[in-house]
């Protein structure tokens, strides 16, 4: 970035990935201008969004909280992989630019069967607005339906390089689908199609159920102390 960025450290919160966790995270300063192209630079250097704020963890103790990103080229799909998207091809992709009541529906159901309790209240109709949507980026939302019902929503930001995975969420009933798989393959393809190099999928979470699924999708790098590198196979 050429632009000096001022950071500021948040107070500990409750850990979202690692149960009995203190976590503390570096914002960027919100009066900084940002588009497409300086987030991308930050992606780069392991920020993420959340609305309109760019962040990364920055625990005390912990560096749990990995960056990671597909190599669209070089990406092979999985057996398992493959038959997610033979299960899924009868869904219908429509991106549009703006979030619907639809979608708010989808997410209460969704938030109420997979993350009761977790923090995120599926009644906060203006915190589903601020959490997933972005004044200054290009934010699409991925919408799979299957004879015009609604069944996931993959929130989608465009940089000059690639795709960031923001978000997703789908039907509670449709687990067997494996949508959230599926929402990632869609874009790793379509990525692909343009000509892009990566889809950032956020943070892997070694330790943290939720969050293991990401190591799937390979050759997956990560962010460390060297720069981005490839994950080593499992063995």
């Amino acid at each position: 970035m050429s632009a000096r960025v001022r950071l500021f450290l948040s107070t500990e919160h409750p850990c979202g990935y690692l149960p009995a966790r203190a976590a503390r995270s570096l914002f960027v300063d919100p009066d900084y201008i940002l588009n497409p192209q300086r987030y991308e630079s930050l992606l780069e250097q392991g920020f993420r969004r959340g609305g309109n704020h760019v962040y990364r963890p920055r625990c005390e103790s912990c560096r749990s909280c990995i960056p990671a990103r597909v190599k669209v080229l070089d990406f092979l799909p999985t057996r398992t992989q493959r038959r997610c998207e033979q299960r899924n091809a009868d869904l219908h992709l429509h991106i549009r630019k703006d979030i619907t009541d639809e979608q708010f529906t989808l997410y209460q159901r969704y938030l109420r069967a997979r993350h009761d309790g977790g923090g995120m209240n599926p009644e906060d109709k203006s915190g589903f607005h601020n959490f997933l949507n972005c004044g200054w980026g290009a934010t699409e939302f991925w919408e799979f339906s299957l004879d015009q019902r609604l069944l996931a929503c993959a929130v989608v930001d465009r940089v000059p390089q690639g795709l960031s995975a923001v978000y997703t969420f789908f039907d509670p009933d449709e687990t067997a689908r494996g949508l959230g798989t599926y929402a990632v393959l869609s874009q790793i393809r379509a990525a692909r199609s343009m000509g892009l190099q990566f889809v950032y999928l956020g943070y892997w979470v070694p330790d943290s159920p939720k969050m293991d699924y990401k190591k799937s999708f390979r050759p997956l790098e990560v962010l460390g102390t060297q720069g981005w590198e490839g994950l080593a196979e499992e063995s």
